[in-house]
């Protein structure tokens, strides 16, 4: 532990050399081995010089120590230290130049190792201090939280940021929508109809799939991660670089099914073989070769399944953390949101517990910036309607899952009620009109087979609507209309 009055790791020599090569060529600043930003700097005079220079060489101005003068005629410890004359001092020694790097990246892991006396600091304050309410599991997530923070180098999480950085990062967004031509800002979703009308899944959204059992809300949740990963590996393969890739490494959290039997999904879509032949084990020996062809094929695929049961709020935020620390984990899919556990222990209140669970996502997508995808049920009030597409109103059990989400989507397909609805078939003796329900009925099934549709319900981003797609029950994939113009209409 670290005494009272027990000097944190710096360096200031290292920073004024630092200072003194950035004084003598600005062209450091545009290869930094690490983000370097002026909070990283122990002197505080020290990191107002880097942020001044910084400021003016972002002005495509020159930033030397006649420049930098009139910035600091009234800091006081600048003064203190002879004035400008001080600046002139850190030019003194172009040695400096030949270990810029060296220390840039020495500045860079002193910040780190205060950061981590700070949180050592707090964790045994915390831990140490009977008097408050004795909760050891929300220590552990507030102390994992904190060493991700300083683990991911984010110094600067938690604070304000201004607007001209705000903008740059809007612009950056804009400019991925333009390269994939005009649609695609965010992580592919691999449905076009669907990129278009959403521009993808963006950072630090909270999208919820919503749909009653049956609808293929799994099924479409798995076709998105198998799709993000593989565009993700395909960009890779083509030298695309990272904040230009289309993809993203994935983890899908499973609650309700085990890590083989998604994967026995993903390999039916991909081979194009009866999942439920698949489970049975009624293949051919040419199908069982198509599918370890296929499954070779994504032996490297960045898509990492999660089956752990029972798992609360905070222990999916952990393992999401740990996730993004060791594989850049570029998208988090939870299926679904009402298996998860709130961290109230013996908790009689529901509403309470999906309130907290539905933060707890929203938290957590903005922490990593990531997009998190996460399922939920709805109630069964859907089922006494006439018309049994989904509104917000059917989430189940709490308004704040509608609240805390940046975007609802609905998994609505009319062939299942249907189905459901066949009437008698008609035998020989039966009269025309029974004939006649019957041939109705076939009609509009096979008009509303294997058709579903994406219902856009609330949006952030832009307007809610609906999108039109193909379901194939067989496989449980879902895909794009390839004869349908008009395959996403627009509240």
């Amino acid at each position: 532990m670290v005494e009272e009055g027990q000097n944190l790791p710096q360096n200031v020599e290292a920073e004024a050399a630092f200072l003194g090569a950035c004084l003598i060529d600005n062209r450091l600043l545009e290869d930094l081995p690490v983000p370097l930003n002026p909070a990283h700097f122990f002197e505080p005079l020290h990191g107002r010089i880097f942020e001044i220079i910084q400021k003016i060489t972002d002005a495509n101005l020159i930033a030397n120590p006649v420049t930098l003068k009139p910035y600091f005629d009234g800091d006081s410890a600048m003064q203190s230290l002879g004035g400008s004359a001080y600046l002139a001092q850190l030019t003194g020694s172009g040695a400096s130049l030949i270990g810029a790097r060296d220390f840039a990246r020495q500045i860079h892991e002193l910040a780190l190792l205060r950061e981590l006396v700070g949180v050592g600091r707090d964790m045994v304050e915390q831990a140490i201090d009977t008097r408050r309410a004795i909760d050891p599991a929300g220590l552990i997530e507030s102390a994992e939280g904190a060493l991700y923070r300083v683990a991911g180098g984010d110094a600067e999480l938690g604070q304000a940021r201004s607007f001209g950085a705000s903008a740059l990062v809007a612009l950056e967004g804009v400019a991925r929508a333009l390269n994939s031509g005009g649609h695609l800002s965010g992580v592919t979703t691999g449905l076009a109809s669907v990129n278009a009308k959403i521009g993808g899944l963006h950072n630090s959204d909270l999208l919820i799939l919503a749909g009653r059992p049956g609808m293929g809300k799994t099924s479409l949740a798995t076709n998105i991660a198998f799709n993000a990963a593989d565009r993700w590996l395909r960009d890779k393969e083509a030298g695309i670089e990272d904040g230009r890739n289309m993809g993203a490494r994935t983890v899908f959290f499973s609650l309700e099914m085990s890590a083989d039997q998604l994967a026995t999904r993903i390999l039916a879509e991909q081979s194009g073989i009866d999942s439920e032949s698949l489970r049975s084990g009624r293949i051919s020996h040419a199908d069982y070769d198509e599918l370890s062809e296929t499954a070779s094929r994504l032996h490297n695929l960045p898509l990492f399944i999660d089956d752990t049961p029972a798992l609360t709020i905070a222990g999916l935020r952990t393992r999401a953390r740990r996730l993004k620390r060791r594989h850049g984990i570029g998208l988090v899919i939870v299926d679904y949101l009402q298996l998860l556990q709130g961290s109230s222990r013996g908790s009689d209140n529901r509403v309470q517990e999906i309130s907290e669970i539905s933060r707890g996502l929203k938290t957590l997508a903005k922490e990593l910036n990531v997009p998190v995808l996460a399922l939920s049920q709805l109630s069964r009030a859907v089922e006494n309607r006439d018309d049994k597409r989904p509104q917000l109103s059917d989430l189940r059990e709490s308004g704040s899952i509608e609240q805390d989400a940046d975007m609802v989507l609905f998994v609505f397909r009319e062939d299942y009620y249907l189905l459901a609805k066949e009437p008698r078939k008609p035998e020989a003796t039966d009269e025309g009109k029974v004939h006649e329900q019957h041939q109705k009925w076939v009609l509009q099934y096979e008009q509303a087979q294997g058709l579903a549709e994406l219902i856009i319900a609330k949006q952030r981003h832009g307007s809610t609507g609906r999108v039109r797609l193909h379901f194939d029950a067989r496989i449980t994939k879902f895909s794009d209309l390839a004869d349908d113009a008009q395959y996403y209409e627009t509240d």
